[in-house]
């Protein structure tokens, strides 16, 4: 089974994505992880991502479907995966189903996080991670037990310099516009579920198992 995971900065996705990876038995793959792994380890296409990174430059479609698609090629990701932060746009979507169909793959749903634009200012206005694993916290909803430190790994938690109210709106805004076609795209194509992004994670998981059986 492949699932999207889709959802604005701050709807809950990751923490979702590691639920549902751990219920389902399924891989999680996560396209900011396998930036940082490619960069960290020098590969090809970390290389030449890097040479747009450091012009202050967005990475090309082609080389951030490259690198999913070779991730998806490994062999724990034969029985299905979790995909995370990806697609972000209309051609990234249309291009992983034409990769996928030359593998007799196919998406099976798409999950879209839905939460209202007030909640989510509110809870990125809150949020730390692990410097680490990249773990989330919210120092309302779900702070570590020790302040600063991450529960998983023990890892320095930071704020990121983009989750300032005004960065945050941007950032919204910017997400809205490119994801609207894409939840189009799948709606039309019967693959999307909508699920209500309010609550605790573990409710937000429980409406996604019942909407996916």
């Amino acid at each position: 089974m492949y699932i999207i995971l889709l959802g604005a900065p701050g709807a809950g996705k990751g923490t979702q994505a590691v639920m549902l990876a751990e219920k389902k038995k399924l891989v999680q793959v996560a396209s900011g992880d396998l930036f940082r792994k490619a960069l960290q380890q020098e590969t090809e296409l970390g290389i030449k991502a890097k040479a747009y990174m450091e012009k202050g430059q967005l990475v090309p479609d082609e080389i951030t479907i490259q690198m999913v698609l070779e991730r998806l090629a490994e062999p724990d990701c034969k029985n299905g995966a979790i995909l995370d932060g990806f697609p972000r746009n209309l051609e990234q979507a249309k291009a992983l189903d034409k990769a996928m169909e030359q593998k007799s793959r196919a998406i099976d749903k798409v999950i879209y996080i839905k939460v209202s634009e007030g909640e989510l200012i509110k809870r990125l206005g809150g949020r730390w991670i692990c410097r680490k694993c990249q773990a989330p916290y919210h120092e309302v909803d779900s702070p570590p037990k020790v302040a600063g430190k991450c529960d998983r790994c023990g890892g320095e938690l930071y704020q990121r310099a983009d989750d300032n109210p005004t960065t945050v709106k941007n950032r919204l805004k910017v997400y809205f516009e490119e994801t609207s076609p894409l939840i189009e795209y799948y709606m039309e194509a019967g693959k999307l579920l909508e699920i209500n992004g309010q609550g605790s994670p573990t409710e937000i998981n429980q409406r996604i198992l019942a909407a996916l059986h």
